[in-house]
């Protein structure tokens, strides 16, 4: 019996192995194509698109389809990390490094002081609020000189980053959003998240902490979204209050998460990639290109409404990146 349940266990490791060398093969052909030049300008700046994408579709996706925490606010972090980059780097004259570590350290504050107020509602009500803050945050930045009010600030870094290094940095970005989802996930506090988001009284009443749960995704996805949005500003080398802290941010989020499918790992991944191209394209139909977006999300809620990754994992019998918990103490 105890042979029969080791190679049990040992089938478990290796089913995973195949999908590890894979991804270690493609993320190690990225860093190639983003850093020798093999990938033209205009590919690296899809590239960077769809990677800093991935990171805020699997930070609203740890908030929401993973926890249960509905945010309509997160672009509130994106404005902040902005504006953190472009004060540092123009007119203190720090480094970029210094600028995005400002940028993390600002969002974690305000996202420790919020969190204070914002845990104390649920649903519908937290949605709202999240959101309400984030456009008071708007009209704050709208009116403030010191941040040069409605006309934006340019980004100055001596010497400026080069396409392929934004392009590097963006895909180790996204590597490490992914990495610390899937492993956060399969740990005791992911069971608990799990837990919280289908129901958050029994959760409480197994001794799930609700508070600390909530608090540690709220830091960590805040964190995430600062860096990829100083990252993205950098790359545009200009921030406005309406670019930083304009509701779109969370659209984008909310988006690839349904294209690509909420609670799953692999799905702001294939989300992230569908939302740049598709929002390429529509570029050239300003006048439609919402409305387009809100019919497909619309068809896919009707006719997949796992998503694309969950409806192919359930009629598929597989899951890439699961979030399950193993423990393989049991097996010894």
């Amino acid at each position: 019996m105890a042979k029969k349940r080791l190679v049990k266990r040992n089938v478990r490791v290796l089913d995973s192995l195949p999908m590890l060398i894979v991804c270690i093969a493609v993320v190690a052909a990225l860093y190639v194509a983003c850093l020798t030049g093999l990938a033209s300008n205009n590919a690296m700046r899809y590239m960077i698109q769809i990677f800093l994408y991935m990171t805020m579709g699997e930070m609203w996706n740890l908030l929401s389809g993973f926890t249960g925490m509905t945010s309509l606010g997160q672009q509130l972090y994106v404005g902040l990390a902005g504006y953190s980059v472009a004060v540092a780097t123009t007119k203190l004259q720090l480094s970029l490094g210094i600028g995005l570590a400002l940028g993390v350290a600002v969002s974690v504050v305000i996202a420790l002081l919020l969190s204070l107020v914002l845990f104390r509602m649920q649903g519908m009500y937290f949605s709202i609020a999240t959101w309400v803050v984030a456009e008071a945050f708007e009209k704050l930045f709208l009116s403030w000189k010191y941040v040069e009010q409605g006309s934006g600030m340019t980004i100055r870094v001596v010497p400026y980053p080069k396409i392929s290094e934004i392009c590097a940095a963006s895909l180790t970005l996204c590597v490490v959003a992914v990495a610390v989802v899937y492993l956060l996930l399969r740990t005791r506090v992911g069971l608990g998240l799990t837990a919280m988001r289908d129901d958050i009284t029994a959760a409480s009443a197994v001794g799930v902490n609700i508070f600390a749960g909530k608090l540690l995704v709220y830091v960590i996805a805040a964190a995430f979204i600062a860096v990829a949005a100083g990252i993205f500003f950098v790359n545009k080398g200009i921030v406005y209050p309406e670019s930083g802290f304009g509701i779109g941010w969370t659209v984008s989020m909310i988006f690839i998460v349904t294209i690509g499918g909420s609670g799953t790992v692999s799905g702001p991944i294939v989300g992230a990639a569908i939302y740049v191209f598709l929002q390429e394209f529509l570029a050239h139909y300003p006048g439609w290109s919402n409305i387009i977006l809100g019919a497909i999300t619309i068809l896919v809620i009707f006719f997949l409404p796992k998503g694309i990754m969950g409806t192919l994992q359930e009629k598929l019998g597989f899951e890439i990146f699961s979030a399950k918990r193993f423990s393989f103490a049991r097996h010894r």
